[in-house]
């Protein structure tokens, strides 16, 4: 059932992708465009599920990853992952959004590997170690493979969409993140319930699969080493297609040049060195603004999706089980909606400035953790819901944010740099609300959950208040020229419309 609605997501995505053409392209050029951007983006949503795939270990490894260990452990990655984009942002910038995603394809991939290994030997009793420090590293480096993903897909998406088209973009951005985010926690958790000793016997020929390959005769304890195993066989399939299928230029697919209006227009013969590119990003106040933005983000985001799941398992929560069951579909849903919502918000009312949307979504999350904190212990199904609505809005300045607001104002020629930095914030603030939240649930209360969030989402709303009327130059001068055309229009056609009203009377 959950599948079947992933599909009808998925089908309605596309569907909205193709009726969206206000550049009026070609149905070729839609549909190689279409061609390109899927596996990517599908690429990038199977890096979810071996990036999350951590959350949903933590739980089926019960005392060998207790919640100061996890969260120390989620930290060290997303803060390698932060800090990676001073190297790979200018690097995929250099080499292009295609060899980048196949770097994080298969570097990922390798890293879920070794954590499977180093999982299967503790579980095995084949070495005795805390599994704090080698997870920690191991994981790290998964994150550093796993950060080539968002720069890439963004540096691909900066050559072949308009700025006009990109809101719409980010929400199908933020779409991709939503079906990586439920295939990391609904998979997942499947993979960990088929790969039981004593789980519920397989229905499909897929667990039954599944189920020989990792319970084989005489093993006597729960395979959870598979939900590392699983990804990095997908990943790497993933990686075979993208190698086929894309291109990182509409040039190279045989198109002519298309200009984006985004920065770099008129400015895509210069050539930047990677101090060139930083400078570039650090010095532009507002990419240093859309990055404070995402640092919030990355608190709230990963503050709920991240730890949800393990307020549940510690506390029982009644009347919400339906929400802890379908965690991954919700997340999923409640995402896309999210995206779209920003994307349609940006594009439709505000003339794709980025800064309203993202105002209106952290003032709507302020709301919802106030309303988390109110209800925690006494109301489950509302704290679930305001958990979703708060997945919801993050994602849509998530998308907003690191896959649109950066590339518009980075240009194609810095859109790796600007959107890793950006995106690098968003994982910057994961791991300071890894390491707060997992301290204070630890040693103090959950309670101080909600209450830790709620100061990032006002900081949020703040930050963006200033780039309320933000829009890069290209951009503004573009709409000027396309208003200016259609006032004229009307003018001539209502000029016309009265001579010849003259005429017949």
């Amino acid at each position: 059932m959950s599948l079947s609605i992933v599909f009808i997501c998925l089908a309605l995505v596309v569907g909205i992708y193709f009726y969206n053409n206000p550049l009026k392209h070609g149905p070729w050029f839609l549909s190689r465009r279409f061609i390109n951007w899927f596996p990517l983006g599908m690429t990038y949503a199977f890096l979810y599920m071996g990036r999350y795939n951590l959350t949903v270990a933590k739980n089926a490894l019960g005392s060998l990853m207790p919640n100061e260990d996890f969260g120390l452990i989620f930290a060290a990655g997303t803060i390698t992952y932060a800090f990676s984009f001073l190297i790979n942002g200018p690097l995929v910038d250099k080499i292009g959004g295609k060899k980048g995603i196949l770097i994080a394809a298969l570097g990922a991939a390798a890293a879920n590997v070794a954590l499977g290994i180093i999982t299967w030997l503790v579980l095995t009793n084949r070495i005795h170690l805390r599994l704090l420090p080698i997870f920690s590293v191991t994981y790290a480096l998964n994150m550093y493979f796993q950060s080539y993903g968002a720069v890439s897909i963004i540096k691909v998406k900066a050559h072949w969409f308009h700025v006009r088209e990109r809101g719409v973009f980010g929400a199908i951005f933020g779409t991709l993140i939503s079906f990586g985010v439920y295939f990391a926690f609904d998979w997942g958790q499947a993979i960990i319930n088929i790969t039981k000793l004593n789980g519920p016997m397989p229905t499909s020929e897929v667990e039954r699969w599944l189920r020989a390959i990792f319970i084989p005769p005489g093993l006597t304890m729960d395979a959870t080493w598979a939900v590392f195993f699983v990804p990095a066989a997908i990943l790497a399939v993933w990686a075979l297609l993208d190698i086929w299928l894309i291109r990182d230029t509409p040039e190279h697919a045989g198109f002519p040049h298309l200009d984006t209006h985004d920065a770099s227009s008129g400015h895509m013969h210069e050539e930047y060195n990677t101090l060139d590119l930083l400078k570039m990003v650090f010095l532009n106040p507002l990419i240093v603004m859309f990055a404070l933005v995402e640092l919030t983000a990355g608190v709230l985001r990963n503050g709920i999706m991240q730890w949800y799941t393990i307020f549940g398992h510690d506390v029982k929560q009644p009347g919400a089980e339906s929400i802890l069951a379908n965690w991954g579909l919700l997340l999923c849903v409640f995402g896309i909606i999210g995206g779209f919502a920003g994307g349609l918000i940006s594009d439709k009312f505000f003339q794709s400035r980025r800064g309203p949307p993202a105002v209106i979504f952290c003032a709507f999350m302020l709301i919802m953790t106030a309303v988390i904190a109110m209800n925690l212990f006494s109301r489950p199904f509302v704290v679930g819901v305001a958990a979703l609505l708060i997945v919801a809005a993050v994602t849509g300045v998530h998308s907003l944010m690191s896959g649109t607001a950066a590339a518009d104002f980075g240009g194609r020629k810095a859109t790796a740099t600007a959107s890793g930095i950006v995106d690098g914030f968003v994982y910057l603030g994961s791991g300071v609300q890894s390491v707060g939240v997992g301290y204070l649930v630890t040693h103090h209360s959950w309670q101080w959950w909600p209450i830790f969030l709620m100061p990032f989402a006002l900081i949020g709303g703040l930050v963006a208040w200033r780039i309320w009327h933000e829009l890069p130059a290209a951009t503004r001068v573009y709409i000027e020229t396309v208003e200016r055309k259609h006032f004229l229009l009307a003018t001539t056609n209502g000029h016309a419309e009265h001579v010849v009203q003259t005429l017949k009377s």
